[in-house]
């Protein structure tokens, strides 16, 4: 097997508001870090070796997984959390789960039961509170999961109360504009992995051109019978920050790396200020 091209890592850092934030609660910071696709292809051990001596440098309050630790094989999982245990901070780490960690009828157990044996909660249609009271952390089951349910998880909490989501998938922003989130973090989109200049991400003008073919034509050129939709519909939350509605909303670009590679992308940990 040949590595895949990802690039040097980055890390993001910005600040974010969030309305009626307790004073208690101003200045906590948080790291994300999301599909690691630990599977000895897309993610060198040397880069996750950076990604989490970069998140622990940052002496954030709490640490954030939102997703695909493997590719399929849900295996590579116990060697992953070996090395995830080594994350560090005050109020610990935890995780919601991807598309690729129930790829399996028996993924989402082990991988849920791995990382829960490091001590990382793994938040599957759960509120936690590791801040506090006055600021819960809201795990979503993933999108693409029959167990994804917005209204029984975020009916629990009051209105009035600030909370962050942690979701893979960034399409489910869309159906989130309905309740408060003041800041989902997600994931899944790899950053597009291959950006164009002044343009974003190559896939928007693939969907383009692809819709300009037959069927036949997919067929006979390599990739194209792939429909990019099916992996997320809204490109143009491919990474970074974007006000949905009344809400707020991080896609973090990814550690993986699919072929052919990652071009002006590079994998991601990123590093949030709230105020």
């Amino acid at each position: 097997m040949h590595r895949i091209l990802s690039g040097a890592l980055s890390s993001e850092k910005l600040t974010v508001a969030i309305a009626n934030l307790p004073p208690s609660l101003q200045g906590t910071k948080l790291v994300q870090l999301s599909d690691l696709h630990y599977d000895g292809l897309r993610l060198s051990e040397k880069m996750l070796e950076q990604a989490i001596s970069v998140a622990n440098e940052a002496e954030p309050d709490l640490i954030v997984l939102t997703g695909d630790y493997v590719t399929d094989d849900p295996a590579p999982i116990h060697q992953l959390v070996l090395r995830l245990k080594h994350l560090q901070s005050r109020a610990g780490v935890y995780a919601v789960l991807g598309n690729h960690d129930i790829y399996y009828k028996n993924s989402q157990a082990e991988i849920t039961q791995a990382l829960t044996g490091v001590g990382i909660p793994v938040l599957w249609n759960q509120i936690a509170y590791p801040l506090g009271q006055q600021l819960p952390i809201v795990g979503l089951a993933d999108y693409w999961s029959k167990e994804f349910d917005i209204k029984q998880v975020l009916s629990r909490l009051d209105a009035d109360t600030p909370r962050i989501v942690l979701s893979h998938n960034p399409d489910t922003a869309e159906l989130l504009k309905k309740w408060r989130v003041d800041l989902q973090l997600s994931g899944h989109t790899h950053g597009g992995q291959i950006l164009l200049p002044g343009i974003g991400p190559a896939v928007t003008l693939y969907k383009s051109f692809r819709r300009k073919l037959s069927k036949s034509a997919r067929r006979r050129i390599p990739f194209m019978q792939k429909d990019c939709a099916k992996v997320v519909r809204h490109w143009e939350w491919a990474q970074g920050f974007h006000q949905v509605g009344t809400n707020q909303l991080y896609v973090n670009r990814g550690l993986g790396t699919y072929f052919p590679g990652r071009l002006f992308c590079p994998p991601e940990v990123t590093i949030i200020t709230l105020i």
